[in-house]
């Protein structure tokens, strides 16, 4: 018996189609530099100035000098303004990101009557206008007869910064897989084992980005602090009173130096991120 064989159709080989060329791929990139470029001109025109050889005034560029970075506290007060707001942004933060924390647990976690209201107020501080906040936040500290100054700063940051932390850490809680948690259960640990080996190192990731984003915020808060301080000084009004006669050359250094501080901060959360990808990867 023999094999037929019909003829052969010899195909065509498809050629690569020439990828027609949109007003979009030039467009994008453009206006994604322009952007870049737009976010970066504040951060360049502050280290470059923090290198000026400033007189009275700090508004035109007299000459390079390493003497303000030699001596930070060299402008009057500044130093002590720097000082207040890292006392100011650590305590807020820390009880920011506790009491926040245990709040996002709660409504990530628990069916409670009044859960929609409580989520509800949560945002409300995101929403509304600092200065309706700060004077709100004022007119409640002079009914109660409360002396302005460090404590009242605290107690206004940790009340914004709380609707923060509750909104980063809750979008980790509903992220986690809740079989981990079962399967310690199976293996008998306690709830308060499943939490502590199991649950809180998976949150901790997202504790540590509210926090950060918690302090960020506290450290750089105007509006409401200003409301709320008194004769308390911290470095953003520092900056405010001295922006009429140009931020002093010293005050460039500090705020260069918080930007190199968060920047550094964030390559090695990066750097271990990727270096936990590649160990769980191996």
């Amino acid at each position: 018996m023999s094999a037929t064989t019909g003829p052969v159709v010899r195909g065509t080989v498809p050629t690569a189609r020439r990828r027609s060329w949109h007003l979009g791929d030039a467009l994008i990139p453009v206006l994604a530099a322009l952007a870049f470029i737009y976010l970066l001109v504040p951060i360049v025109y502050t280290v470059a100035f923090s290198f000026n050889d400033a007189g009275k005034s700090n508004l035109v560029w007299r000459g390079f000098t390493w003497k303000n970075w030699q001596n930070p506290c060299g402008a009057p007060q500044v130093c002590e303004a720097f000082r207040n707001s890292l006392s100011v942004g650590v305590v807020a933060t820390l009880i920011a990101t506790v009491i926040g924390t245990l709040l996002a647990l709660a409504l990530a976690r628990f069916a409670f009557r009044g859960r929609p209201a409580v989520n509800l107020l949560v945002f409300l501080p995101m929403s509304t206008p600092e200065v309706v906040l700060g004077a709100a936040l004022l007119a409640q500290f002079l009914s109660l007869r409360v002396q302005l100054g460090f404590w009242t700063v605290v107690a206004a940051h940790v009340m914004f910064c709380i609707s923060f932390v509750v909104v980063t850490v809750k979008a980790r809680v509903a992220g986690l897989d809740p079989a981990l948690e079962e399967a310690a259960a199976d293996l008998y640990a306690s709830p308060f084992q499943a939490f502590w080996r199991v649950t809180f190192p998976l949150l901790l990731p997202g504790i540590a980005a509210a926090a950060l984003l918690s302090f960020s915020l506290s450290f750089d808060d105007f509006i409401i602090t200003n409301f709320n301080s008194g004769s308390f000084t911290t470095f953003p009004k520092f900056v405010y009173v001295s922006a009429t006669r140009g931020i002093p050359p010293q005050a460039n250094v500090i705020g260069s130096f918080m930007f190199v501080a968060a920047l550094a901060i964030v390559l090695v959360a990066q750097l271990v991120s990727h270096a936990r990808g590649k160990r769980r990867a191996g």
